[in-house]
């Protein structure tokens, strides 16, 4: 685990190793067909080694280091730290399983904070910012299948329901595919008071509320369907990222992904 001297030190060296590589955000100066990328990460706000991941993602988010791709950043707060002093006020047992799902298919024993996941398939870590960076333009490199979001409204009856549209071409790949939508608060502030990280602010991005299975992408064929969320009381539209992805079976490799932010 990471000192607050030794965090503080190790982003300073991984940013001036990412950050020659940035341009001004964001989606408004991506150019049409940047690719999507999708950034899971694992984390806790009762995890000590994971504040420097909160950092680094927000980066990403925000310079998009990328030149042609969109990073779509989810921070997926797992439940297995909730007992060790400071509960997680956006930890999730779905998301703790999702976690664990992924443990068999990139061959880890154990599910483990901070984790990033590239794309459905890719594990990369903080003390390889090379790594990273090879990861991602990779990434932008490989055909996806196109998603689209639209007609995204706030039930004007109903406030609490939120209304898309997903769609997608032609899966010509391979495999079958599920199709899902996540619902994530673009910005997160907390005050932790107990636990490994007692005393600190955290701020988090791409905060997952709701992970939802839509449909199914079939070889040969698209997806087109209306998708229909609850959100929580209180929760701001103008502060939600809605994140439609296609990703294979198992959980598997991302084959496509499309996001809007914020919701108006």
């Amino acid at each position: 685990m990471f000192s607050s001297r030794a965090a503080r030190s190790f982003s300073a060296l991984l940013f001036a190793a990412i950050l020659p590589f940035t341009h001004a955000r964001s989606t408004d100066n991506q150019p049409a067909a940047a690719v999507p990328i999708v950034i899971e990460r694992f984390t806790s706000e009762g995890c000590s080694s994971c504040p420097p991941t909160d950092i680094f993602v927000q980066k990403l988010d925000t310079y998009q280091p990328i030149q042609g791709a969109q990073l779509i950043v989810l921070s997926e707060h797992v439940t297995y730290w909730d007992q060790q002093g400071w509960k997680d006020p956006n930890s999730s047992a779905a998301l703790t399983e999702r976690q664990s799902s992924y443990e068999g298919a990139l061959g880890q024993k154990d599910s483990f904070t901070p984790q990033m996941i590239i794309n459905g398939d890719q594990q990369v870590s903080l003390e390889n910012p090379q790594h990273i960076q090879d990861v991602l333009e990779k990434e932008r490199a490989t055909p996806r299948i196109p998603v689209r979001i639209t007609s995204v409204t706030v039930d004007p009856a109903n406030r609490s329901l939120l209304r898309a549209h997903v769609e997608t071409d032609v899966n010509s790949g391979k495999h079958n595919a599920d199709v899902y939508v996540a619902l994530a608060l673009d910005h997160v502030e907390s005050q932790v008071l107990r636990g490994e990280n007692g005393g600190k602010h955290l701020v988090h991005v791409g905060v997952v509320q709701q992970l939802t299975k839509v449909g199914k992408l079939s070889k040969g064929k698209i997806f087109s369907d209306d998708v229909q969320l609850k959100l929580k009381p209180g929760e701001d539209p103008k502060n939600l990222r809605l994140v439609a992805f296609v990703q294979e079976s198992g959980p598997g490799k991302l084959l496509g992904a499309a996001m809007r932010d914020p919701i108006n």
